[in-house]
Parts: C-alpha cells; sequence; structure tokens
C-alpha cells in the first residue's frame, strides 16, 4: 500500500526534526574533537589517555552523526523527487513500520535482509 500525504508529511516531519536536532549536537561536539595536548607537565599520562579515548570517540561519533546527516539529506531529496519510499535496490515500497523506525532508510527489509 503506497504512503499516503499524511505519511509523507509525518516521515518528512521526523527527518526535518532528526536533522536540527543532529545539527545542535554536531555543534557542541566539534570541541570535544579537538586535538589532545601532549603536555605532561600541563595533564598526567593517565588523564591524558582517557582525553585520547574520549576524542576518539567523539571523532566516531561525530563520522557516524555526519552518515547519519547525509542519509536524511538524501531522503528529503527523494520526497522532493517523488521517490521516497521506493527501495533503491528493487525498487519496491519500503514497508510503512520501517519508515517510521527509521525514515531515512533507502532500503526494504528483503534487499537488508540479503545483504
Amino acid at each position: 500500500m503506497p504512503l499516503s500525504k499524511q505519511d509523507l508529511a509525518n516521515l518528512k516531519q521526523l527527518l526535518i526534526d532528526r536533522r536540527a536536532e543532529l545539527l545542535l549536537v554536531k555543534e557542541t561536539g566539534i570541541e570535544a574533537a579537538n586535538v589532545v595536548e601532549l603536555d605532561q607537565t600541563k595533564v598526567g599520562r593517565i588523564s591524558r589517555m582517557d582525553a585520547m579515548q574520549a576524542q576518539a570517540m567523539s571523532v566516531e561519533t561525530n563520522r557516524r552523526r555526519d552518515i547519519e546527516l547525509q542519509r536524511i539529506g538524501i531522503a528529503l531529496g527523494r520526497l522532493v523527487n517523488n521517490e521516497y519510499g521506493l527501495c533503491l535496490k528493487c525498487d519496491e515500497e519500503i514497508a510503512r513500520e520501517r519508515l517510521h523506525v527509521d525514515p531515512a532508510n533507502p532500503i526494504c527489509i528483503d534487499c537488508a535482509s540479503i545483504g
């Protein structure tokens, strides 16, 4: 069953809200990914190692956030082009429930299970 106009409007709003949330968090996460100072007179070795680990986790979090932002942008573009809700691999409809879980999802469950 194709997505209704109301479904599309709801999913679009979910995408827009999630993008706004990610962009807000991204602003605060930039500082955490800055290079850790290696001067042991200012920070002890263990504290520096903790800071380096936190920095690495922050860099990875930022990378994943950027990927999600890209997926959201692509989904919004597909909405504009009336291609949203169709699987990129098989061109079949993506289940409404699947899109409500992840509105940026570009493939149906069958194609996702294939790999």
